[in-house]
């Protein structure tokens, strides 16, 4: 049976062949994940159909086009594998006669493991000389690899290590430089050159201007203090702070209509639904995975739906359907410590909010100098279709519901 890539979504046209969860020659049973392929949006993890032993064509590291064959299964009961090939052994010697000084010299007349066969044929070897090691002198695939360069079948081997956890491109080092010092070259994952396309679109085809402010966390961190036991309790995830800019985007996207379209040609898409984008750092690089109708979901579910997704994130197992669409985004730089940046549009949005850190600093109210929790926001918008009096009064609206949250109707 033959493994190909599968089409896993219109726009993706090709897939890197990240890691082989079996080694080629292995048997395999029906429903084991033994392939897992990356594309520039999702990751992707192939099952056998069927059970049987695997023949690896397309190795480690490869990129190939959809529908490309990329293994072979070689169909039969994998319990009963191991105790039919001694069986087939038999039948085949049987009616031989007894060997003379020619057939002596020509081994290739032994039984030959058919991934023994297909791993001579990909690097040319003369099975006539290869002595077998398996029983009644069978051919089997260390005899093989051991007739290969040492280089060659190191290198297969390794390509073969179930839970493989190495980069997708073996970086290479190299005294290419002018001074002949060493370098590092690694070729980037199809994931890091959609981001860095999709983020150079966003630079050349948008007019990305950014406004700032500054909120006062106090009245937030009060009410996650206050209720955090109970809601916990109640609801079984923890009140975190993003269920809380996303409440408050939203009550601003609804003041301000234009940050929640895009631009389509020379007409204006107006969205009259509120799927807000979640940026998540991942050791792959950032995705946005998107809520959907977050204007219907109650405070824990957003938290619910945001640990999810992360989780998903993480552990690659990110959809189409989680990644597609979004018609804003909010990205949390001050998870990582940052106090100020410019965020960058997620094309075709027209507007990305910024989350730093919070910082107690001194601040005036009423004429004195108090001391209070402050974080700095920023909003990167598309000038094209959003002037700067919708933008600075769209985060203006986002300060005075953090500054005081009760007009989000918090559910507890």
């Amino acid at each position: 049976m033959e493994i190909k890539i599968p089409e896993v979504g219109e726009s993706i046209l090709e897939a890197l062949v990240a890691n082989w969860m079996k080694n080629d020659g292995d048997a395999v049973a029906k429903d084991d994940i033994i392939c897992e392929l990356e594309t520039d949006k999702v990751n992707v993890e192939l099952n056998a159909e069927v059970s049987g032993i695997l023949h690896i064509v397309v190795p480690v590291g490869e990129t190939v086009p959809i529908g490309t064959v990329i293994a072979n299964i070689e169909e039969g009961e994998v319990a009963e594998t191991a105790v039919a090939e001694p069986a087939a052994e038999e039948s085949s010697e049987a009616p031989v006669a007894e060997p003379t000084a020619a057939t002596q010299e020509q081994p290739t007349s032994a039984p030959v493991n058919p991934a023994a066969r297909l791993k001579a044929e990909e690097h040319g070897i003369d099975l006539g000389k290869v002595d077998g090691s398996g029983r009644e002198g069978r051919v089997i695939l260390d005899d093989v690899l051991a007739q290969a360069k040492p280089a060659e079948s190191s290198q297969e081997t390794q390509k073969g290590q179930a839970g493989q956890q190495q980069q997708n491109a073996a970086p290479i080092a190299t005294g290419a430089t002018y001074d002949a010092r060493p370098v590092t070259r690694q070729a980037m994952t199809p994931i890091r050159q959609r981001i860095a396309a999709r983020l150079l679109q966003a630079r050349q085809q948008t007019a990305m201007l950014t406004t700032f402010n500054e909120a006062d966390m106090s009245w937030v961190k009060k009410l996650r203090s206050r209720h955090q036991e109970h809601f916990t309790k109640k609801h079984g995830i923890k009140l975190g702070m993003m269920s809380f800019f996303v409440k408050a985007s939203i009550e601003a996207l609804k003041e301000y209509p234009a940050v929640n379209a895009r631009i389509d040609g020379t007409d204006i898409v107006h969205h009259h639904y509120y799927d807000i984008g979640i940026a998540v750092g991942t050791d792959r690089g950032l995705v946005v995975p998107v809520l959907r109708d977050a204007d219907q979901l109650t405070f824990a579910e957003i938290e619910q739906q945001i640990a999810d997704l992360a989780a998903k994130a993480n552990a690659r197992k990110l959809t189409l359907a989680d990644l597609e669409g979004g018609t804003f985004t909010i990205t949390n730089g001050g998870v990582y410590g940052s106090l100020l940046s410019t965020p960058i549009i997620n094309p075709p949005q027209c507007g990305v909010l910024g989350m730093h850190s919070i910082q107690d600093r001194p601040v005036v109210i009423d004429g004195e100098i108090v001391i209070r929790p402050v974080m700095n926001l920023a909003l990167s918008y598309d000038h094209r279709l959003i002037d700067g009096r919708e933008a600075v009064g769209f985060l203006k609206l986002i300060k005075e519901f953090i500054e005081d949250p009760s007009e989000l109707f918090l559910e507890l």
